[in-house]
């Protein structure tokens, strides 16, 4: 066993908490489709999802080799550093569950290191190179491609099943949906689990508790992806409300076309070991699955926040985790003094959430879900049924087209 300082101690621990929110904070990304379509109970799926993340986390360790040796130099980085990336990464999970976002846990992690890396060493302490070819393209990549593969997979699924019986087809469809979220939360384990592998690893590192170029402990290992596992068993039910019922309105065969394209850019990008968001991906192949079925929408409203949150994930985060830095610097007192701004600020957040609780008996309800706004109304009211389809193929006009046609209601846009 590696030899501990009380701040190494306590840079684990906080490790650990960050996993925790990466875990119920990307719940959404296995299962919210799944659970929006009925394809499983709320609870049943979140606890399949959960000891999938674990497995998942014992599968390959490229991502996290990614962040402990890839993204900054091991050489120079404090604990303290390391302390102050996970302060802005876990308050950025936090206030983007608070409002419902799914975001990016994975980003909100890197532009943490990043900012705290370069208030403690200066710029040229991050790898730019391994910044824009692992995180910064795929961050653009995986949502295009994954929106793509589930555009076209959704349109082949409904040309494949346009005779056959449509209660059996769709029956046939949330059993693959059941199967592909599992495989999204293996993919989730070995992707995001690793990520915090890497930074407690980098943090053995920079406290000289193991050697440069090590690979996780298995220790590590398992800690991490029991700490993801236990909170995606609590289940981000804010985030999966929004992915499920707030971007567009699934039915089995989209859900099952989003799924498996999202897995598979995962699961293609943890074995290259970028450090891709899964929800990113997920998010594109939901909105691709949208777009993908003849009279389906996106609510561009709800999506165009979700971009807005994106963009700000890495500068938010690095903002934060340098302020945390700076703070540190002054000693034991500095990080006492951000520690207990941690657990303050986490608790006020879950203070404000219990004012309007969302859990697994009212995930679905689309009462306070966005409307659609003006555009994709209108696509909607205008697209024809698919040939040789029913009616049931196109959903029925939202409510909000029939008051937009009247002068004096206000659109959403």
């Amino acid at each position: 066993m590696e030899s501990f300082s009380l701040i190494l101690a306590i840079v684990v621990v906080t490790a650990l908490a960050f996993d925790f929110t990466n875990g119920f904070h990307d719940t959404a990304n296995a299962m919210a489709t799944t659970i929006s379509t009925g394809a499983m109970r709320p609870k049943v799926a979140v606890a399949m999802s959960a000891v999938l993340n674990l497995v998942g986390a014992f599968l390959s360790v490229e991502v996290a080799n990614t962040i402990s040796k890839g993204l900054v130099d091991e050489a120079g980085i404090r604990p303290e550093v390391i302390f102050a990336a996970l302060v802005g990464a876990i308050l950025w999970n936090l206030l983007t569950w608070l409002v419902g976002l799914p975001s990016s846990s994975s980003h909100a992690l890197m532009g943490g290191l990043i900012g705290a890396t370069i208030a403690s060493a200066g710029v040229g302490a991050v790898h730019g190179d391994v910044l824009v070819t692992k995180v910064l393209i795929p961050a653009i990549a995986a949502p295009l491609v994954a929106g793509v593969a589930a555009m076209l997979a959704t349109r082949l699924t409904y040309s494949l099943g346009r005779k056959a019986d449509g209660k059996a087809s769709e029956k046939g469809y949330r059993a693959g949906q059941i199967a592909s979220a599992g495989l999204v939360s293996l993919a989730h384990g070995t992707n995001d689990a690793q990520k915090t592998m890497g930074v407690i690893t980098l943090a053995l590192v920079a406290g000289g508790a193991v050697a440069p170029d090590s690979d996780p402990p298995m220790w590590v290992i398992l800690s991490a992806g029991i700490a993801i596992a236990l909170g995606t068993y609590l289940g981000g039910w804010r985030i999966i409300r929004t992915m499920g019922k707030g971007l567009t309105d699934l039915r089995p065969q989209q859900g099952f076309a989003a799924q498996t394209s999202a897995a598979t850019v995962i699961l293609a990008s943890s074995h290259l070991g970028f450090s891709l968001s899964t929800t990113h991906s997920v998010s594109g192949a939901v909105m691709g699955a949208g777009l993908g079925r003849k009279g389906g929408v996106v609510r561009w409203s709800t999506a165009t926040r979700m971009f807005v949150a994106w963009g700000l994930t890495l500068p938010a985060a690095a903002l934060v985790a340098a302020l945390a830095e700076y703070v540190t610097g002054f000693g034991d007192w500095g990080t006492a003094v951000v520690a207990v701004f941690l657990v303050a600020s986490s608790a006020a957040i879950w203070k404000i959430s219990r004012r309007e609780v969302v859990d697994h008996t009212n995930v679905n309800d689309t009462d306070d879900a966005e409307p659609a706004g003006v555009v994709t109304t209108a696509m909607a009211a205008v697209t024809p049924p698919p040939a040789g389809g029913t009616s049931a193929d196109v959903p029925p006009i939202p409510a909000q087209a029939t008051a937009e046609r009247t002068p004096s209601t206000t659109t959403t846009v």
